[in-house]
């Protein structure tokens, strides 16, 4: 049965990145590490270029599973931050839970390591609570694509919606008219051939 189109609404979106961690990005292997750790680091710079409130999450991370990418704390040095003394589930640490209703908003921007776990867990309870969630694809990464595929089917037949960055950011940002220059800046800074188009771009504007 076909779903009615759900776009992304800058003012009722939040992001949650969660257990973005040193020693779990070491076990992405369904996406290549540099393009991965970009991937991220653009979600976060579209998440605080479309001033969403963000939440960052870790999982055990006194254990193997390392400390928060040190990008996304100087990222967010003001986000609310839940250091998950042991839950796997991030929805079952009532800090991150309460968290998420503080923002007060319906629509959640998900992405983290490993897909199927980190979120596909909190994904499927956001749902079940009656949140509109969006997971970013290329911003959460696990062992293989066997793996990958496997939760993507679990959260999309919950109801979840499958989505990358870039279509995040063309989602919110609704038309180009509202703010080209910033947009094509974001993009130009995570996709070397978008940089191409703005600096064509760029070399035909009037002078000011």
């Amino acid at each position: 049965m076909n779903k009615p189109y759900v776009r992304l609404d800058k003012n009722n979106a939040a992001v949650l990145l969660v257990d973005h961690q040193a020693g779990l990005c070491s076990l992405v292997r369904d996406i290549e590490p540099d393009k991965f750790k970009n991937n991220v680091l653009a979600l976060a710079d579209l998440a605080k270029y479309f001033k969403l409130p963000t939440i960052l999450t870790t999982s055990f991370e006194n254990g193997p599973n390392g400390p928060l990418m040190t990008e996304l704390k100087q990222t967010f040095p003001d986000a609310p931050y839940i250091a998950r003394p042991g839950q796997i589930n991030a929805w079952d640490n009532e800090d991150f839970v309460k968290a998420v209703k503080a923002t007060g908003k319906k629509q959640l921007i998900i992405a983290g390591i490993v897909t199927e776990v980190c979120v596909a867990f909190p994904a499927l309870s956001a749902i079940a609570e009656g949140y509109e969630v969006f997971v970013v694809t290329d911003a959460s990464g696990t062992f293989d694509e066997i793996s990958r595929h496997s939760a993507w089917d679990r959260m999309s037949t919950a109801g979840a919606q499958l989505i990358n960055w870039f279509g995040v950011a063309c989602e919110l940002h609704r038309d180009w008219r509202n703010d080209v220059e910033g947009l094509g800046t974001l993009f130009a800074n995570h996709i070397p051939d978008y940089r191409n188009l703005m600096n064509s771009y760029m070399a035909i504007q009037p002078k000011k």
